[in-house]
């Protein structure tokens, strides 16, 4: 036998086996409990460290805030804003209703959960990072952090403060202690910090008399201050109701408010805004629209302008902005007198002017004073344009190359039936017969005519002839919103019933006169914060929105409604210039809208109950039977422009019209549209009757009136002053979809005539200019 060592045979291996193929990867559950609990100890170390680092902070000391300065395009003062507006109290002087309101709002479960809601918060940075909108995820304690203790940026070191602090506090402050800072600390728009401050600047009232109605208001302007102040912004009152009812039914959930009370409540409209003469005459109308330009747009935030600091140089000239105050004084204010007629108290005025090849809006006219009248009127979209939107038909005409229902082209000299009440055809919606202005009969006559006397019964066919989308879209690309109301394909569409602002009616005023290109509008030059870092501002963007022959053509058929039809007054501006006049369903504003080489300019005057804020008619105003486009807004647009352009050279447009399109024809049967009228009687011509303007330019008028409301000093600082408060605005918009701007005639689905109809959506803040790009 060998005495060398034999091999062994191999054993079958004890314990565990050798992970093979998949299993490799797949972490055994030792290995998966000690990541868990590595991972629990570093975040349990974590929230200590952090809960030992992180200390509650001193307030922040609103005192030290900046003022925001506005300036004119020249560098001159427009205004100073920025005073902080708050009166602290306790919590039991504030209604038990309006701290149930505000709980309803922001934070149903308050008195029964921790500091934080870390399920809300992964909610709300669920929906951010998946694009669903931002939600806040905050507790009232951590809101009330951000806002006494920290500042408003965004960042992740802010959110972890936020939460460590806001533990803290818990621990160190009772419940009421907190809702009572909350309260106190909580911006509600108007300026107004606090709950104090919000019910007396809405309300006029002290917070512990708040109900249950005007508290739930107010917390529901915590969420978007700036969108639901429904006098400033009338066109977002549908929104503004809807939180208004969340808010109410919160608190019926919760048992804060019985079913019964709950179901007698109404909306409880504010008052209008009271401010210091700092913001009075134009001044506090420039800021709230400049500042709502920047939040809209994305430029500056709400909470950064808050902070101050800002030197905003607009685009606006002190020149044409106290040209347009003198105009509207001149031909209008002064010929009111509200004592001897109560119609008189309903007249308010609006107005813009575009700079055409730039953008740059020049001068804005809003009201008779920011502390009498609070909503801006050359911003509002709630009434009627009237037929000042028909130049807008025609240029949908000559760009889509459109003919008539027997083949022939769509020209100027291009005739249909003037007849009136004449029935559309070609429309499968139903019939409708839109009226002439004072129910008058044409007959044959020409689209250059129809557009000098503003003919209803000819423009509605041609919106069916050339396609009523096709208007509807041209109106767009030439600068109206997408989201204007009633801007539907219809044969309204060509009848003005679309509810468009005078700033949206000059900016597409202003793409015609720069032969079809538009630009975006421009109402900021610069700005800067604390004097050295410049703010960065949106590049504007320009493009042919229709063709320059469709521009042209529009243009020139409109250099005839000035010389020729229902604008004659304009032609006091001693330039050459087009334009078209518009009065809305029953009188409740009339229009003009004109343009030279160098500037457009859109007027409105409108009819508005200083009690209930609803629409109302003007006939009577002045001492006129009515008030139309081609009386009171010509005239305030012929001085104006003469006004705003005095020093500058005089310039002809530089037309490439359509061909022949200057050339005047006589009706022939070869030109005439098709479909022809039921009765071959009624296409016999009628001598025409009087045109829009016809005795009713004011001229010297009945005489000035008692002149309490002229217009005071454009926009130059005040001096001291008492301020006042003026007529309710609460955003009623009476429109309705009916008739003509300028007939009264029969409409194609009826009026809306009461004081608080449904009007739509507004497009979200864009009751200011001007709309957020792309959007």
């Amino acid at each position: 036998m060998s005495d060398e060592p034999q091999p062994q045979p191999q054993q079958p291996s004890q314990g565990k086996r050798k992970r093979t193929g998949w299993r490799r990867i797949v972490p055994t559950w030792r290995m998966a409990l000690s990541t868990f609990l590595l991972g629990a100890l570093l975040l349990i170390g974590g929230f200590f460290l952090g809960y030992q680092l992180v200390h509650i902070p001193s307030a922040n000391a609103l005192a030290i805030k900046q003022a925001n300065v506005y300036l004119y395009a020249d560098g001159s003062a427009i205004a100073r804003d920025g005073e902080v507006n708050r009166e602290n109290v306790g919590l039991g002087r504030i209604s038990t209703a309006a701290q149930h309101a505000i709980l309803a709002a922001e934070d149903r479960d308050f008195y029964t959960e921790s500091a934080i809601d870390p399920p809300a918060m992964l909610r709300a940075a669920w929906k951010t990072a998946t694009g669903k909108g931002k939600q806040s995820g905050s507790t009232i304690t951590q809101q009330y952090v951000k806002n006494y203790y920290l500042q408003q940026e965004q960042t992740v070191t802010r959110k972890v403060k936020e939460f460590f602090i806001a533990i803290k506090l818990d621990r160190e402050q009772s419940k009421d202690k907190i809702l009572e800072g909350y309260l106190n600390t909580s911006y509600f728009g108007r300026n107004a910090y606090g709950i104090q401050a919000a019910a007396q600047a809405y309300y006029g009232m002290d917070a512990q008399d708040l109900d249950a109605g005007r508290a739930a208001y107010l917390a529901a302007l915590v969420n978007a201050p700036s969108q639901y102040d429904v006098v400033a912004h009338p066109e977002n009152r549908p929104a503004a109701e809807s939180r208004w009812n969340y808010v109410l039914d919160g608190m019926v959930d919760q048992g804060w408010l019985s079913r019964t009370e709950r179901a007698g409540l109404k909306f409880p409209a504010p008052k209008e805004d009271t401010h210091s003469t700092g913001m009075s005459g134009q001044r506090g109308y420039i800021v709230r629209i400049v500042k709502d330009h920047l939040i809209q747009n994305k430029i500056v935030t709400e909470e950064q302008l808050d902070t101050g600091g800002y030197r905003i140089t607009t685009t606006l000239q002190k020149n044409k902005q106290d040209a347009f105050v003198d105009a509207v004084n001149d031909n209008l204010i002064d010929h009111l007198d509200q004592k001897e007629r109560k119609v008189d108290t309903y007249v308010r005025a609006g107005g813009a002017a575009v700079e055409p090849k730039t953008g740059k809006i020049r001068a804005m006219y809003n009201g008779i004073d920011y502390v009498k009248q609070y909503t801006p009127n050359a911003t509002r979209r709630d009434y009627q344009v009237g037929s000042i939107f028909k130049p807008f038909v025609f240029t949908a005409a000559v760009e889509n190359r459109s003919s008539t229902q027997d083949g022939h082209p769509i020209t100027p000299n291009t005739v249909y039936d003037g007849t009136n009440k004449r029935p559309v055809q070609g429309w499968s919606g139903g019939r409708y017969e839109p009226a002439n202005e004072d129910d008058h009969s044409y007959g044959n006559i020409t689209v250059r005519e129809a557009t000098d006397k503003s003919v209803n019964a000819v423009y509605a066919q041609l919106a069916v002839d050339i396609g009523s989308d096709k208007v509807q879209q041209t109106a767009i690309d030439l600068g109206i919103p997408s989201t204007t109301p009633e801007l539907t394909p219809s044969p309204s569409i060509a009848l003005g019933v679309a509810t468009a602002s005078a700033l949206d009616m000059a900016e597409a005023y202003a793409t015609l006169a720069n032969h079809g290109v538009h630009g975006d509008p421009v109402l900021i030059e610069k700005i800067t914060k604390n004097g050295k870092e410049t703010v960065p501002l949106p590049e504007r963007r320009t493009r042919q929105a229709v063709s320059r022959e469709a521009a042209d053509t529009t243009t020139a058929v409109l250099r005839g409604v000035v010389q020729n039809g229902t604008a004659t007054a304009a032609l006091g501006a001693g330039r050459p210039a087009a334009g078209k006049t518009g009065t809305a369903e029953e009188d409740k504003a009339a229009w003009f809208a004109g343009y030279t080489p160098e500037l457009a300019t859109v007027v409105a005057v409108m009819g508005q109950n200083p009690v209930t804020a609803a629409q109302e008619k003007l006939y009577g105003a002045m001492g006129l039977p009515r008030v139309n486009g081609g009386g009171a807004p010509a005239a305030i647009w012929a001085q104006f422009t003469r006004e705003a352009l005095a020093g500058e050279p005089v310039s002809d447009f530089d037309l490439e019209p359509q061909a022949d399109a200057e050339r005047t024809a006589p009706p022939t049967a070869d030109t005439s549209s098709s479909p022809t009228a039921t009765n071959p009687g009624d296409r016999t011509p009628t001598t025409p009757g009087p045109d829009e303007n016809t005795n009713l330019n004011p001229g010297p008028g009945p005489g000035p009136g008692t002149g309490e409301d002229r217009t005071e000093g454009g926009t130059n600082e005040g001096t001291g002053g008492d301020t006042t408060t003026g007529d309710t605005t609460d955003g009623t918009t009476g429109g309705g979809t009916t008739g003509d701007a300028d007939s009264g005639g029969t409409g194609e689905t009826g009026a809306t005539d009461g004081e608080n109809p449904d009007t739509g959506s507004r497009g979200g803040l864009t009751g200011f200019l001007p709309r957020p790009r792309g959007e």
